[in-house]
């Protein structure tokens, strides 16, 4: 009932710059906090960046003062600007988040989009 599509992903040089877009649909009552991670070849997933409902945000000590996460509430939507892209960027970036889809029962769950892949190569 609920889905995440990521866009913007691709292949880019080292130095430039991606913006990536995850947009939630379906059954969607509010959305807590959104969220970037991003899994390379052979290692673990890991968070990228997070943005709360208020605006607080953190990112990965990796991605700081090069990437910004933000977020548009009314359409449900959170992006990632990916500036000054290293090689050790190249992943398969996933959006996630905290979604309430009923009225009647408090339950947040999370939900992650299908992911899109960064390289980061000349």
């Amino acid at each position: 009932q609920v889905q995440l599509v990521e866009s913007g992903g691709g292949l880019v040089q080292p130095e430039g710059s991606l913006r990536l877009s995850c947009a939630a649909s379906g059954s969607i009552v509010s959305i807590n906090a959104m969220g970037w991670y991003r899994q390379a070849p052979g290692k673990e997933r890991e968070l990228v960046a997070t943005i709360t409902s208020s605006g607080s945000t953190n990112y990965q000590d990796s991605v700081k003062d090069r990437f910004t996460i933000s977020r548009d509430n009314a359409k449900n939507t959170v992006l990632l600007q990916m500036n000054t892209l290293k090689p050790e960027d190249t992943a398969v970036y996933y959006c996630n988040a905290d979604i309430r889809t009923s009225r009647a029962i408090n339950i947040v769950k999370t939900y992650w989009g299908q992911g899109t892949q960064v390289t980061v190569s000349s």
